[in-house]
């Protein structure tokens, strides 16, 4: 049971480091966001995927630990938490203590990923919101006003105008 735990907590452990290194490359992402550098982010995505994909593995065999020690509790089959272990290891302080500090440690990492994931996903709209006003605008530049272009029917038509020039030889 004591290697059962230790193991739990050096995967909790993994899935905090994991949950840092996307806190740190967040400031990265808001950087390139900001400077619209594509090719960076890109790369950044690249590697947020790669650490998504082992913070799974991560999460299943956490899974996995906590229903081997239920087992070997006598608990098969119920659903076990880090939190009910915590409670169920009053007798095992030093235990108890070392698993709820990687506990709090790991809630407090990923809090942190998701407030920094929806400062980013708001930043990514106000870039898009822009990207949609650029191209809003250079279309406006190429349309008449609505008051000067009228069609038979006397509404006006709203058509894009071709390069028209002033000629300044007569």
């Amino acid at each position: 049971m004591a290697s059962l735990l230790d193991e739990l907590i050096l995967t909790m452990d993994g899935e905090r480091s994991k949950y840092e290194k996307l806190i740190n490359l967040n400031g990265e992402k808001k950087d390139s966001i900001i400077h619209k550098k594509l090719d960076v982010l890109e790369a950044i995505t690249i590697q947020e995927q790669a650490i998504a994909d082992s913070l799974l593995k991560l999460e299943d065999k956490r899974a996995h630990l906590l229903k081997s020690i239920a087992s070997v509790m006598g608990h098969d089959g119920e659903q076990v938490t880090v939190s009910w272990m915590i409670n169920n290891l009053a007798n095992q302080p030093v235990e108890q203590e070392r698993l709820t500090v990687a506990r709090d440690q790991l809630v407090k990492a990923a809090d942190e990923v998701q407030v920094l994931n929806f400062q980013t996903q708001n930043l990514l709209k106000q870039a898009i919101e822009m990207v949609e006003f650029d191209i809003t605008l250079i279309k406006s530049v190429k349309q008449a006003p609505q008051t000067a272009n009228y069609g038979k029917d006397a509404t006006t038509t709203g058509e894009i105008l071709g390069n028209i020039r002033f000629d300044a030889k007569q």
